[in-house]
């Protein structure tokens, strides 16, 4: 090989790390918008559909090289964060990405209850087994038994070898095993059942052992939101409110447009979410007619950008309804 190929080599090298090689920097912009009701679906329920849309909207975080981190600079749509921002320290990229698929899964579960608490005479009436509803988070390095082998929408339906109809049967039968023995769950999810044993130990903070799960009782009906490939948790103001919108004589949105964001926890509250200015920008390039927002800091950034876009803070489950009602 001659000496000007030799000479190439680490050329060649250079232009190869520029262009593939990833930094540990990603992009944030904005995502897809996407419309809600369809992607529910309670079955055995009248649904009554809406003239209007509510659309959900998210960001999108995209890896970046070297020439796509000056370009991302020098792009005001978008933002550079650390990689540190995305993936927690002590974890991998594929634990961030079961992290982020957890949290939407919570947000479904949480959203149905919430609309299922006002509607459908629950949780008093309530099908058998009870649902995983989260896996809390555990301080850095630290990790409850559940942690990647349960998940937020998984239906416990036996416990070493116990029939679980109600919460209060789960409770009974989980203090009942002494603590130093291996509990054995029969789990459902996604349509496949699966036997998984675990054994308590100190936790999450807590110096008594625990399994590291919270529960609510199953759903009277079967339900399933397909969120594709968006993650995180800040979808579940919009899963509840197109649901409660398909269960309910009427039409909320009144023909408009309705996009949001949010978290929803089981009583009501809506969260802050990451990100709302780029769900702004997402939110109008669906043609939203309104755009519901968490109160405080989200509600005082998405001002800076919404433009002509009507903004409605919200704190609250209810506040959206009483918007929504009263504005149609």
């Amino acid at each position: 090989m001659s000496r000007r190929a030799f000479a190439l080599i680490p050329i060649a090298a250079l232009v190869v790390a520029v262009l593939v090689v990833p930094l540990p920097y990603y992009s944030e912009g904005p995502g897809p918008a996407r419309e809600v009701e369809p992607r529910i679906h309670v079955s055995g329920a009248t649904l009554y559909q809406s003239q209007g849309k509510f659309v959900l909207t998210s960001v999108s975080f995209l890896p970046l090289t070297l020439t796509g981190l000056v370009d991302a600079w020098l792009d005001p749509a978008q933002t550079v964060l650390p990689e540190s921002a995305l993936v927690f320290p002590g974890e991998t990229q594929q634990h961030a990405d079961q992290r982020a698929v957890s949290e939407m899964d919570q947000s479904k579960i949480d959203a149905t209850y919430v609309v299922f608490s006002r509607l459908e005479g629950y949780p008093e009436r309530h099908g058998p087994g009870v649902l995983v509803e989260s896996i809390p988070e555990e301080p850095p390095g630290e990790t409850c038994p559940a942690d990647g082998e349960l998940f937020p929408g998984d239906l416990i339906q036996r416990v070493n070898g116990h029939e679980i109809g109600s919460e209060a049967d789960f409770e009974r039968v989980i203090k009942a095993i002494p603590d130093a023995e291996p509990v054995t769950f029969r789990v459902s999810a996604g349509g496949q059942t699966t036997n998984v044993t675990l054994t308590r130990r100190p936790c999450g903070g807590s110096k008594r052992p625990l399994i590291g799960i919270s529960t609510v009782p199953n759903f009277p009906d079967d339900v399933s939101i397909s969120s594709g490939d968006i993650g995180g948790p800040s979808a579940g103001t919009m899963w509840a409110l197109g649901m409660y919108d398909l269960l309910t004589p009427g039409d909320l949105t009144g023909g408009r447009t309705i996009a949001g964001t949010g978290t929803i926890s089981a009583d009501g509250t809506v969260g802050p979410i990451g990100g709302v200015q780029n769900k702004i920008v997402a939110a109008k390039r669906a043609g939203a007619d309104v755009f519901l927002v968490p109160r405080g800091q989200n509600y005082d950034d998405a001002k800076k950008v919404a433009g002509d876009l009507p903004l409605v803070p919200i704190s609250s489950f209810q506040d959206a309804l009483d918007y929504l009602r009263h504005s149609g």
